[in-house]
């Protein structure tokens, strides 16, 4: 797999123009202009950029990670460094709408550079991208044409500071519309629950458990072909808890059954949920259900 280190090889990579500046690029096909169009095909790359794009994409198959991008019009995609990418000639690329890209360095010693990393949206598979209003547009527009005027001219020594600002706000709009579009989303939450709830269910049924151990969240996430932070923020919002207290619940309900069984020791209950420490297990058993996994099968008898 290619990898590029620079801005300045990616982008010739990609056939597109060379960049004003050697860790920051800015296409913006404002008014009648145009975008600058990318290579037909690649196979899978990375590189060391960060990269913005709206409408962008509009359809073809451009494989991000493990996944294909759902091609949809006002569409805000984010794409971290080392991510791979690949795309064939099928993909028609939108020649509207705007591209950033900068090096991971030209944020170094600043405050986004750490910021940054604590945006969900950079970890996401690319068909989960921002689908944005016709206003929420007009106000990413907006901040991309402050960026670009920076860019354009003559840069001085504020300039840099300036671009990171309007970064920075870009990235605050980019999470307040993400909220949005997750409130908005309670018939797909309900339904990844459910999926994640299969997959668990699956894991189960095999006697995965005592063999493998409890599965990790990544497993299942990928297993549904999502990204773990995806996910995680998805079904936080809707159901108000994490998948990891989901997965828990779901450990728990197991046992419930399990410690019926009169004949298996605590210890035996909790080696066959897949836990390593039986006293893990039972701390996590009364965190959750009040009791001690030894009270609740006593309570149990005496009903």
């Amino acid at each position: 797999m290619e990898h590029f280190k620079t801005l300045s090889t990616y982008l010739d990579y990609l056939e597109l123009p060379r960049p004003e500046h050697p860790m920051l690029s800015v296409f913006n096909s404002k008014g009648d202009g145009y975008l600058p169009c990318p290579k037909e095909s690649s196979p899978p790359i990375t590189n060391d950029c960060y990269s913005i794009s709206l409408k962008k994409f509009v359809k073809g198959n451009l494989n991000y990670g493990r996944t294909k991008y759902d091609f949809t019009n006002g569409a805000l995609i984010f794409i971290a460094p080392r991510q791979i990418l690949q795309w064939d000639s099928s993909v028609f690329f939108e020649r509207k709408g705007f591209s950033i890209n900068f090096h991971e360095d030209f944020l170094k010693g600043t405050d986004l550079a750490q910021q940054i990393k604590r945006y969900g949206f950079f970890s996401y598979s690319v068909n989960e991208a921002l689908h944005l209003s016709p206003k929420e547009e007009k106000q990413i527009e907006l901040i991309v044409e402050n960026i670009e005027i920076e860019y354009q001219n003559n840069q001085d020594e504020f300039s840099k500071e300036i671009i990171i600002s309007q970064l920075g706000t870009l990235f605050k709009y980019a999470n307040r519309f993400y909220e949005r579009q997750f409130l908005n989303r309670k018939e797909l939450s309900n339904n990844l629950l459910e999926r994640f709830n299969l997959q668990l269910s699956e894991y189960f049924e095999l006697g995965k458990l005592q063999e493998k151990g409890i599965p990790s969240i990544e497993r299942i996430a990928n297993k549904m072909s999502v990204s773990q932070r995806y996910l995680s923020d998805t079904l936080k919002k809707e159901t108000g808890k994490t998948t990891t207290e989901h997965l828990h619940l779901r450990l728990i309900d197991e046992a419930k059954n399990i410690l019926l069984k009169p004949n298996k020791s605590i210890s035996e209950v909790a080696y066959e949920l897949g836990f390593e420490y039986p006293q893990y297990f039972s701390r996590l058993f009364k965190k959750k259900e009040g009791i001690s996994p030894t009270e609740y099968r006593e309570k149990y008898k005496l009903n």
